[in-house]
């Protein structure tokens, strides 16, 4: 199985990202309307409440629906209010030298991937990230340094509020410090349980437990899987392997000091590294975030592929995985 990963720079939301939506809508439309639409929020709705939550990117917000055509389903899908529910399992940690360094696993169904890392400076800021819905992101860094990056938390509970994705865009849009992405992510409320750990260029770091049921918790966990203070999903938990990933990087953490190199190919490795691309779970690829250099370097075993503020070449790269562990298992 291969898959080809762009790297496209926009700096203002025009054409690029049009054309980009055009390609993409009809897959998300499918998505954002396979449970229906009746009980789902409407625009008004969806609008209102990132006015509420997150006011300093609803101009960004207005330009993106204009430029995606207008329509009124485009609109609610691009607020990431109430999505549908969605999955990933994902490993992340921060380095424990002394140079600020996150790594993290991205495992996802690669038919869901937008396969993009996308270069902007909407509203003035710049940001580098991996594209969820051509406005939200599951990892990403702006130009203060700050890196963001997100695992599910394992959990059945759904409420109302944002797909964790976009909140991750307007912290790398408004923030540039630890203590301000903490602020940002007690506040505003997310559909579904994830975990989001960011690190600055001060070597500060959080990770977050969000839930849509109970107040999100604040850590200074340097490590995060799919379980947030305890196993709430057993299921989950052993089909996931997430309570043995942690351990293993605790005790890489703890128990053996080791380069950033030897660090970062643990992640290309079991048990963190997933070939179960079948059961949604591959690891589609590994990234190392440097934020004393605004870098981030992709990487799958033997081949790597690095961007930076001061270096972003738009060009693309194909990516052969292994094949697949058959359906229902998941070989980390």
């Amino acid at each position: 199985m291969s898959l080809v990963i762009r790297a496209i720079s926009e700096d203002e939301p025009g054409p690029v990202w049009s054309g980009l939506f055009q390609a993409y809508w009809p897959a998300y439309a499918a998505w954002w309307s396979r449970d229906g639409m009746s009980g789902r929020p409407t625009y008004l709705e969806c609008r209102r409440a990132l006015v509420q939550h997150m006011p300093e990117i609803a101009e960004l917000y207005d330009r993106l629906c204009a430029l995606s055509g207008g329509g009124d389903l485009a609109a609610r899908f691009l607020s990431f209010y109430c999505p549908p529910r969605y999955l990933s399992a994902c490993s992340q940690a921060v380095w424990p030298g002394d140079t600020p360094l996150l790594v993290r696993n991205y495992d996802y169904d690669p038919a869901a991937f937008d396969a993009i890392v996308l270069k902007t400076n909407w509203n003035g800021r710049g940001v580098i990230g991996t594209s969820d819905g051509l406005f939200g992101l599951v990892d990403g860094i702006n130009d203060s340094g700050l890196v963001l990056s997100l695992t599910f938390g394992g959990r059945r509970e759904i409420g109302d509020g944002f797909g964790v994705p976009l909140i991750l865009r307007y912290i790398l849009q408004t923030c540039t410090t630890v203590d301000e992405a903490a602020a940002v992510l007690q506040r505003i409320p997310c559909h579904m349980s994830y975990n989001v750990t960011a690190l600055d260029a001060q070597r500060r770091f959080v990770t977050a437990y969000l839930a849509p049921d109970r107040p999100a918790i604040v850590t200074h966990s340097a490590v995060a899987t799919n379980h947030q203070e305890r196993v709430e999903r057993s299921s989950h938990a052993r089909f996931t392997a997430t309570v043995e990933r942690e351990r293993f990087l605790l005790q890489r953490l703890t128990l053996h000091p080791e380069t950033q190199e030897r660090f970062i190919g643990a992640f290309l490795k079991p048990p963190l590294y997933s070939t179960a691309f079948s059961s949604g779970f591959g690891t589609l690829y590994t990234a190392a975030y440097r934020p004393d250099e605004r870098s981030v370097e992709l990487r799958w075993p033997g081949r790597s592929w690095k961007k930076s503020f001061s270096d972003f070449q738009t060009d693309h790269i194909r990516v052969m995985f292994p094949e697949a562990a058959t359906p229902g298992s998941l070989a980390i």
